[in-house]
């Protein structure tokens, strides 16, 4: 297919709202679960600490957007929806550094 109309595609689907959002977030979330359940119980047990690094960057970002969704002045649902996101993604972020360091310290020689 040329290039242009799939990007005329892209723009139709796009300024039409694309179809039923709620069914398309709905895949999407639930495509996610089964690549992530798949992505981590099919990766040794020697790459589970890298993943766990990139588990936490990810959520680093994830606090950016929170912050950003945060920011205005006026208390609206997406203020507040921010903010818990700014505390889960704390937490998240906390708990997979100390799940890391806990996991790279199996791998140190003892003595």
């Amino acid at each position: 297919m040329d290039p242009a109309k799939m990007a005329q595609a892209a723009e139709n689907a796009a300024s039409s709202g694309g179809g039923d959002s709620l069914i398309v977030l709905f895949t999407v979330f639930a495509l996610a679960v089964f690549v992530g359940y798949y992505v981590v119980w099919n990766v040794t047990s020697a790459l589970h600490s890298p993943l766990m690094s990139v588990t936490n960057a990810i959520s680093s970002v994830i606090i950016v957007g929170a912050l950003i969704a945060a920011g205005p002045m006026e208390v609206h649902f997406s203020k507040i929806m921010g903010f818990i996101a700014v505390v889960l993604a704390s937490i998240n972020i906390f708990g997979g550094f100390v799940v890391s360091q806990r996991m790279l310290q199996m791998f140190r020689k003892k003595g």
